[in-house]
């Protein structure tokens, strides 16, 4: 008790000296960790985090840079798109999700620069919060279970009408998964770990594997190999021989028959096995599941074939590539958030299936890429805006030489493969807050602090 005592007492007296020397440092603080809260808490928090860059405005001297440009062009872009776009109302509704794009890159741009020292801490104040949730998440798995005696409360999220997940619906296990790979990539790659810092990365991997996003586990294994064998003190002893074992291992990998065999035995084989979540839960018996290369070439399916999350993603892509050879929308897009009827209308020509009292259809989920939401919706120059903004933040990382930075730009690369990310609330703010952070300011030379 007198430890935690101690430590609760040194984080309070640190988070008041670091507000007084920059005073958007709590509020930053404040925006980051509420993220995974209800969207008031959250917008209650964006609302104070605005306030003080425009109270501060006077104090500081306005510093433009590039790399934060890049944001509000994409929501200009989101803007403008309105008057061409094919559902106005949905459009003018979206721009108000989308507004954190405006909102805080403005505010990192009025604000006093971070120095590095602050954004580490930052990051850190922000891997505890984590940790808090990640704890919240699986006691309340365990109350549960006890109760219902349910062993799907440890996995996933749940649906909108029975939270029967780790987390619910609302918040998003894949989501969820992000937000704690970058706690988890802060306590892995402290200079000197306690045995708290060890436990807690166990801790928070253990928690992501639980949420069980397949896409997210597999970027986050392969950045700790990554870590292990380029950016540990060892490595740099070893990374030629390093280098040589990994190129080694996947060369083997790649060219065993066995597996080639099997990568193409699940290509065209209709399972319920996928590397991404299922689309729609609660699946009934019977079913005929939609294989990857089905997805891709039948000219029709019926009410009961059913995709797993790779299939879909599959046929989502065809969809897109569909619509823009057919419509005129390569330079421009439908207009934000506008797609959705059209993607309705694919649904529906291939008769997909469209729902029914217990469960909902396909023809109302978006594209599940962000790359291609973006060229949807936005034309081409959305997306390569959206390419300009991770090929900027990658770039910064390895200036920077900050791993935690590093895991932050693979992720969302990773992540924007599978879901339309800045597409849902806390999806923007996550990243861009992040965003701007790293590439504002002087970059952070190496790992966090101790």
């Amino acid at each position: 008790m007198v430890n935690i005592y101690n430590s609760s007492k040194n984080a309070i007296q640190s988070l008041i000296k670091e507000n007084k020397t920059n005073t958007s440092f709590i509020p930053t603080i404040l925006l980051l960790v509420t993220i995974p809260l209800s969207y008031a808490i959250n917008n209650i928090a964006l609302g104070l985090f605005v306030l003080f860059a425009i109270l501060g405005v006077k104090k500081t001297n306005i510093k433009v840079r590039f790399p934060i440009l890049l944001p509000i062009l994409l929501y200009v872009l989101m803007a403008v798109s309105y008057f061409w776009s094919i559902d106005q109302p949905a459009t003018l509704s979206a721009l108000s999700k989308e507004v954190s794009l405006l909102l805080i890159p403005l505010a990192f741009i009025v604000f006093k620069d971070f120095t590095p020292v602050q954004k580490q801490k930052i990051i850190q104040y922000y891997s505890y919060a984590m940790v808090c949730f990640a704890i919240y998440f699986l006691v309340r798995a365990v109350i549960r279970y006890f109760i219902s005696g349910d062993s799907r409360v440890f996995f996933y999220h749940g649906e909108d009408y029975i939270d029967f997940g780790l987390v619910p619906k609302l918040l998003n296990a894949i989501h969820v998964s992000v937000f704690t790979g970058v706690a988890f990539f802060y306590f892995l790659t402290k200079s000197v770990k306690t045995k708290i810092d060890v436990f807690l990365s166990l801790l928070l991997f253990g928690f992501m594997v639980l949420l069980s996003s397949k896409n997210i586990l597999l970027s986050v294994v392969f950045l700790i190999l990554i870590y292990v064998i380029f950016f540990t003190k060892t490595s740099y002893k070893m990374r030629l021989r390093n280098l040589l074992i990994m190129i080694t291992l996947v060369g083997v990998v790649f060219s065993f028959g066995k597996i080639k065999n099997r990568l193409q035995h699940e290509f065209q084989t209709n399972s319920d096995k996928s590397i991404s979540a299922n689309v729609l839960e609660g699946v009934p018996a019977g079913v005929h599941y939609v294989s990857i290369a089905e997805a891709w070439s039948n000219p029709k399916f019926t009410p009961n074939d059913y995709f797993t999350g790779t299939a879909f993603r599959v046929y989502q892509f065809r969809v897109f590539c569909e619509l823009v050879n057919e419509e005129e929308v390569f330079w421009n897009g439908f207009g934000l958030n506008a797609s959705y009827p059209k993607i309705e209308e694919k649904a529906k020509f291939y008769n997909l299936f469209l729902g029914s009292n217990e469960n909902e259809g396909y023809q109302n989920k978006n594209f599940h890429n962000q790359y291609v939401q973006n060229f949807a919706e936005l034309g081409v120059f959305g997306f390569l805006l959206l390419l300009l903004l991770l090929v900027g933040n990658v770039k910064s990382a390895l200036q920077s030489k900050d791993f935690v930075h590093f895991a932050f730009s693979f992720l969302m690369i990773s992540l924007f493969l599978t879901e339309s990310f800045l597409w849902r609330q806390r999806g923007v703010v996550f990243f861009t807050l992040l965003y701007c952070l790293f590439n504002s300011g002087t970059l952070t030379k190496g790992s966090q602090p101790d």
